[in-house]
This record gives C-alpha cells, sequence and structure tokens, in this order.
C-alpha cells in the first residue's frame, strides 16, 4: 500500500478513498507522507480519504486565516494557531487534517507541544474548512469534540456550534458573540480581490475596533 501511495498522484480537487485501513496504517501511511504536503487527510473507522486542494482554495484558507487571526490579536485574546495539523483519536479511530485550527480557549493547555494526540489533548477550539471541493467530515470534527466548525460554502460562512455530539448552525460565534462575522468576513474575503491582501487586512482591523468601542 504504501509504495502504491508514493506512485500516486491526485489532481487539485480530486480525492482518493482506501477502504478497511487499520489504525497503524493509518500511522504509517501518515508518517510515509510526511508533514509537508499538499494533500489533506481524513479518516474513519477504516475509511481513509486523500484529497489534494484546489489552488483557490489554498488562498481563500490563508485570507480567511488572516482575518481570523487579526481578529483575535485586536480583540487581545490569547490563540494558538496550528494549520492543518493531523488531530486523531486512536480510541474512536477517528482522524482529520483541517484547513486550520485555532486553540483559544485550550491555548494555555497545548501551549509548547510540538505533538497533539486527542485522545489525551483537548482538541483545538475553532476549526476552519474551505469547502470548494465539499471535503468537510462534519461527524469527525464533532467525535472528536471541536466546540465550533467553521465552514465557507458557495462564498458563505456557516457557524456551527457543537451541541450534544451535533453541528448546530448559529449566526453569531460563540467565541465572538455580538459580531456579525457571517457577514462581514465573506466581504472582507471579497475585498482582498478588489483592494489588495494590505489594504483589506487595515481596513477590517480598523473596524474590529471600533466594534470593540461600542462593546
Amino acid at each position: 500500500m504504501l509504495l502504491e501511495l508514493k506512485r500516486l498522484t491526485i489532481p487539485p480537487g480530486q480525492k482518493v478513498l482506501l477502504q478497511d485501513v487499520s489504525w497503524q496504517e493509518f500511522e504509517k501511511i501518515l508518517e510515509d507522507l510526511g508533514e509537508h504536503r499538499a494533500a489533506r487527510i481524513a479518516y474513519d473507522r477504516g475509511l481513509l480519504e486523500i484529497m489534494t486542494p484546489l489552488p483557490e482554495h489554498e488562498v481563500s484558507k490563508v485570507i480567511v486565516s488572516n482575518l481570523i487571526e487579526a481578529l483575535l490579536e485586536e480583540l487581545e485574546i490569547e490563540f494558538w494557531c496550528l494549520g492543518s495539523t493531523t488531530f486523531k483519536n486512536e480510541l474512536m479511530k477517528q482522524g482529520i487534517e483541517p484547513d486550520n485550527c485555532f486553540y483559544i480557549e485550550n491555548e494555555r493547555a497545548i501551549r509548547g507541544k510540538n505533538r497533539l494526540d486527542l485522545t489525551f489533548d483537548p482538541p483545538p477550539d475553532l476549526a476552519l474548512e474551505i469547502d470548494l471541493t465539499s471535503r468537510t467530515h462534519p461527524h469527525i470534527y464533532a467525535a472528536l469534540g471541536v466546540p465550533e466548525l467553521w465552514r465557507f460554502v458557495s462564498g458563505n460562512l456557516q457557524i456551527n456550534r457543537l451541541e450534544e455530539g451535533q453541528y448546530i448552525e448559529v449566526e453569531y460565534s460563540p467565541i465572538f458573540p455580538n459580531l456579525p462575522l457571517k457577514e462581514i468576513i465573506p466581504h472582507y474575503l471579497n475585498q482582498c480581490n478588489i483592494e489588495g491582501r494590505n489594504k483589506t487586512m487595515k481596513a477590517f482591523r480598523e473596524w474590529v475596533r471600533e466594534e470593540k468601542i461600542k462593546a
């Protein structure tokens, strides 16, 4: 299987599914694929998905991540961004690599750690998925206990909060209550295509400061 994976070429936006993959095989595949790769994985009780994102997917991921980081910085909220770190739980036989993720409330609990295993460590407080290729697996995130999942679908932001093991779409993020992020984040994402990144980020930071004063 490992030899076949090394020979495998997955075009951007496409995915490969492998069935009956044991946890030990999953761990070995992760090791052989390495951390510096474009492909993303999802593992659900023996079913392994390997997907390569589209270029526009990566652009949206970077800009939205920049906006989230700017939001946290302007609100003076400590956080740790772990990108597409592999999150896994051997007991649940599940694993996922988000487009990006943020430790916020649990930042102190993972500070200084180089490796995370959700069998022992807390999950990220916020996971981000850009759904240009319908890749998101909400049930895996829910099983791993990620409190908040943001999904971009057709240019729209969905904010999902975990309640009793299932995600419920809500209007406001529990992390950023009272901020109309479902409208604001897509707006500034689009602005980047018109005015450029730096001008857009400056405008967004100014908006956050104004909202902070109102609060």
